[in-house]
C-alpha cells in the first residue's frame, strides 16, 4: 500500500463537516483547559489526550462510505464498519507516537530549550508512527496476524 493525498476527495466533504470537525476539536480543547485551570496542567493533559476529532472524523468515514457504496445500489453498513475500524487503527498507531511526543518533552522540557525539545519529540513521533505503520504493513507482521484479517476480506467487500 503506498500512501497517498487524493485532494480530489476534499470536494466530497460538504462544509458542516468540517465544521462538525472544528467544533469538536475545540470543545475537547476548552474543556480539556478549564480542567487544567480547575486541577493543574497534570491532570489537564490527560484530557489533552483525547482524540479531539476522530470521533467526528470516524463517524464521517462510515458514512461517506455507505454513501458510496448506496450510491453503487449496495449497503454500505458493513464496509463503513470496516473503514472506520482501519481509520481506528491508524489512529492508534498515531497515538503510540503521541506518546513518545510526550514522554519526550515530559522528560526533556526541564533541561533543555522548548524549540529544542518540540524539534525533537516531532522526530520522536515520526519516527515511533512510521517505524509502527511499516510493522502492521509487513509481511511478517501480518502472517502473525492469522488470515481472518487479511486486507482481501476488505477488498471484497
Amino acid at each position: 500500500m503506498i500512501v497517498q493525498a487524493k485532494f480530489a476527495a476534499l470536494k466530497g466533504i460538504k462544509p458542516h463537516e468540517f465544521a462538525l470537525r472544528f467544533l469538536f476539536g475545540g470543545l475537547v480543547c476548552v474543556a480539556a483547559g478549564l480542567i487544567a485551570k480547575e486541577y493543574g496542567p497534570a491532570i489537564g493533559g490527560l484530557f489533552l489526550a483525547f482524540p479531539a476529532i476522530f470521533p467526528a472524523g470516524a463517524s464521517l468515514v462510515e458514512a461517506h462510505e455507505k454513501t458510496h457504496k448506496a450510491r453503487a445500489g449496495f449497503d454500505g453498513t458493513n464496509r463503513g464498519r470496516v473503514v472506520a475500524g482501519i481509520d481506528a487503527a491508524g489512529a492508534a498507531i498515531g497515538c503510540i507516537g503521541l506518546a513518545g511526543f510526550a514522554v519526550t518533552c515530559w522528560l526533556c522540557l526541564p533541561r533543555f530549550s522548548s524549540y529544542t525539545v518540540f524539534g525533537m519529540a516531532i522526530i520522536v513521533w515520526l519516527v515511533l508512527s512510521v517505524l509502527l505503520w511499516l510493522l502492521v504493513k509487513s509481511r511478517i507482521f501480518r502472517k502473525m496476524r492469522g488470515s481472518r484479517h487479511d486486507l482481501r476480506a476488505f477488498r471484497q467487500l
